[in-house]
């Protein structure tokens, strides 16, 4: 049997995959692993827009509260925001109800520990195990000691978070933001007017069917062409659940999160608030955030392609700054994990300390030509220890040299490997990514 737990949480098809019953037992195993030394221990719980958050979230609730753990249901918020109310409410845990920027059909669950953090493996697995096998170990209570449910106002708490987090005024912005019809409706227009901005948004009637709909940090464009209608100085466009973050400029140019990156993390060094003069990101960041943080005296430390293995690094080095290409960035000061509202009141101060609009700011960075391939395959496991595919991308590397680079790995949750290559010239790495998806196709079609 697979591990349920995946990269990123327990995520599958509603009602499918993910079911109402397999939730009831995550509830269950989650309250008993992760409070088992408290008498009566409490939970936060939170979920995204879509339609089957209700459903799911019935079902986590009363098996967290047939363990005999209270619940602290705070419904609609981002996913980073759970991590943050865990420990503002002194909570033992926090669970949200989300698949991020997935499509509605999927949903998924994901615990984080009383200090905000996604769990280790190894509890992980004490949870998989219990769900496997639920009978036995975990207390049947009775009476007064059955969980019992309290509804809470996370909106405020987080909000005045966020306001804290910047530390200014934002008087004078003019601010588009795409709230992806997600968990970020209420929270982002609101934090960005509390801090004085002008704010317009899209995208902000969730109806449990529309979320990530041709929208938010997936869909660029729908923000980029917002704020040229408008003549916003900048736009923010959030996934599902708001742990992303996708910028566009005021002549509607998309500021990734290598972007991002290169420009909050020159920032907090130039202030010293940059830990070992270090940012931490995956192998997928482009070769200009490289020379951009170079330029600025920065090291870059690169990682395995998720949000975890970054954390991970983070932790591990002793650092408190880093993120992926797609947005989803790490300000370990603030917050625990990812954190989309957090990245963007960030970037916004970059933009006002320095007296320069995003453009000017983004021009720190030449992104180096980069072709993606994805390449369908019948058994991607059969692509490790590949001989040939070995041989091929070998030979790859040592033609290209150090005028490019290139990353092939196993899709996470689809039969693909993809294969990224980037470097100086477009024509040669066209030809090298081609070259190379020519010999996976032939080896394992």
């Amino acid at each position: 049997m697979s591990r349920l737990f995946g990269t990123d949480g327990v995520r599958g098809v509603a009602n499918k995959d993910l079911t109402p019953l397999l939730a009831y037992y995550l509830g269950r195993a989650g309250a008993f692993v992760l409070s088992e030394t408290h008498k009566k221990p409490v939970i936060v719980v939170g979920k995204d827009t879509r339609i089957s958050g209700d459903m799911l979230e019935s079902a986590l609730i009363a098996g967290i509260c047939s363990a005999g753990a209270d619940v602290l249901k705070v419904g609609i918020m981002p996913t980073p925001s759970i991590a943050y109310l865990t420990r503002h409410f002194n909570a033992d845990a926090g669970v949200v109800i989300s698949a991020s920027h997935n499509p509605v059909e999927y949903n998924g669950i994901k615990f984080f520990d009383k200090d905000g953090y996604k769990l280790p493996d190894a509890m992980e697995d004490e949870i998989e195990a219990l769900v496997q096998n639920p009978d036995g170990q975990i207390p049947n209570p009775t009476g007064i000691e059955v969980g019992r449910v309290l509804e809470e106002n996370g909106l405020e708490p987080y909000v005045n978070f966020v306001k804290t987090v910047a530390g200014m005024d934002f008087s004078g912005l003019k601010i588009a933001v795409d709230c992806a019809n997600g968990a970020s409706c209420r929270v982002a227009p609101s934090a960005l007017k509390a801090l004085g901005a002008e704010v317009y948004v899209i995208n902000d009637r969730p109806d449990g069917c529309n979320i990530n709909v041709k929208c938010g940090s997936t869909h660029p464009e729908t923000i980029s062409s917002f704020v040229k209608q408008i003549g916003a100085d900048v736009g923010l466009s959030f996934d599902g659940d708001a742990d992303r973050l996708i910028a566009v400029d005021e002549k509607g140019d998309v500021v990734d999160g290598d972007h991002v990156m290169a420009i909050c993390g020159t920032y907090l060094h130039r202030r010293g608030l940059l830990k070992n003069s270090t940012v931490v990101t995956t192998v997928m960041s482009n070769m200009g955030l490289g020379a951009a943080l170079k330029k600025a005296a920065i090291r870059m430390v690169r990682t395995k392609v998720g949000d975890r293995y970054v954390l991970e690094e983070i932790l591990k080095g002793g650092h408190n700054f880093g993120g992926e290409q797609s947005g989803h960035i790490i300000f370990l000061d603030y917050n625990t994990t990812g954190d989309g509202l957090i990245t963007a009141v960030n970037l916004l101060k970059a933009m006002v300390e320095e007296k320069k609009p995003l453009s000017e700011l983004a021009k720190i960075m030449k992104v180096y030509p980069q072709v993606l391939l994805n390449v369908k395959v019948e058994d991607k496991s059969k692509y490790a220890g590949n001989a040939r595919i070995e041989e091929a991308i070998k030979k790859a590397e040592e033609a290209m040299g150090e005028r490019g680079r290139i990353v092939v790995r196993p899709s996470g949750t689809e039969p693909l490997i993809r294969v990224m290559v980037e470097g100086e010239d477009e024509a040669e790495i066209n030809r090298t990514a081609e070259d190379i998806a020519a010999v996976i196709k032939e080896e394992l079609r």
